[in-house]
This record gives structure tokens, C-alpha cells and sequence, in this order.
């Protein structure tokens, strides 16, 4: 079932790099920047994340939490965020079920049976807890539109 603006946002649990288990209902009460991510250290994630690491000062200063998911395990994210110094969590949907509830899973990676990653989505959760934007690609490749993200948190 497709998600939809409006629609309320699927709740989750999942380990951060230090194994801690976060949940959605912690970051409430500010609007969530959620972003689910195809590969940590792979290029575009890597470009994307900095992106939102440079403009976090900016974006929390519109009121709004950075969250970011990858389907790879905290292990791996962890290197990830201790190379980059990103400075919102990351966390580990190693299983798909979270992007399976925001139904943006993308199978078969790269053409590698089995390897299910998330389509790069960005889904910004207002405080009332329903989903206020949505941006979904098909291409993995591509990145979100910073400015309209920024814009959006600015209304």
C-alpha cells in the first residue's frame, strides 16, 4: 500500500550505530526529515548525507530532525558516520521491514537476486505525525531536491 501526504507515518524501531533502539515517537514533536538511503558508502548516499550533514544547522533552525535509514547493518553504517561525521543518526533497517512499511522497497539491487535495498525516498513527518512531502525515485542515482526539501520546512 502506497503512502500518501496526509497519510500518518509507519512508526519503527531500529538500532542506531551504537546498537541503542530508536524509535520514530522520540523525534516527534519537531517536523522529521526521513530519508532512506540505498547503500551506505556507496557515492549518491554518500553525496546526499553530506549534503544534509552541511545543512543541518539550517534545517534545524526550521524547526525539522534529520533521520536517516539504510537497509545495511550498524556496523557498516557506523563506519559510514564516523568517516563523514554526520550528525543525525543512521539507522539500520537490516531487515526492510521499515522500508517495506513505507513501501519503497527496491529488489534485486544492481540485478543481484535477492539484494532489496530502499528506492532513495525522502518523507518529512509533521508533528502531528502524518507525512507532509514525499519524494520517491525509481533511480537509484538520483538525489533529492535540496532547495524544494528547505523550501517545504520554510511554509
Amino acid at each position: 500500500m502506497s503512502l500518501n501526504i496526509g497519510d500518518t507515518a509507519p512508526g519503527f524501531e531500529l538500532p542506531d550505530i551504537e546498537l541503542k533502539m530508536r524509535t520514530l515517537d522520540e523525534f516527534k514533536g519537531k517536523k522529521i526529515i526521513l530519508t532512506f538511503i540505498v547503500a551506505a558508502s556507496s557515492p549518491v548516499c554518500e553525496t546526499e548525507l553530506c549534503v544534509l550533514r552541511d545543512s543541518w544547522k539550517e534545517i534545524s533552525d526550521l524547526g525539522a530532525h534529520i533521520v536517516a535509514i539504510s537497509n545495511d547493518g550498524p556496523f557498516a553504517n557506523k563506519a559510514f558516520v564516523e568517516k563523514h561525521n554526520f550528525n543525525f543518526p543512521l539507522l539500520a533497517d537490516y531487515n526492510s521491514k521499515t522500508i517495506r512499511d513505507y513501501d519503497i522497497l527496491m529488489p534485486d539491487l544492481a540485478h543481484i537476486k535477492d539484494y532489496n535495498a530502499a528506492k532513495r525516498s525522502v518523507f518529512i513527518i509533521m508533528e502531528d505525525g502524518k507525512i507532509g512531502y514525499k519524494w520517491v525515485s525509481e533511480d537509484p542515482l538520483k538525489e533529492p531536491n535540496y532547495e524544494e526539501i528547505k523550501n517545504f520546512l520554510k511554509q
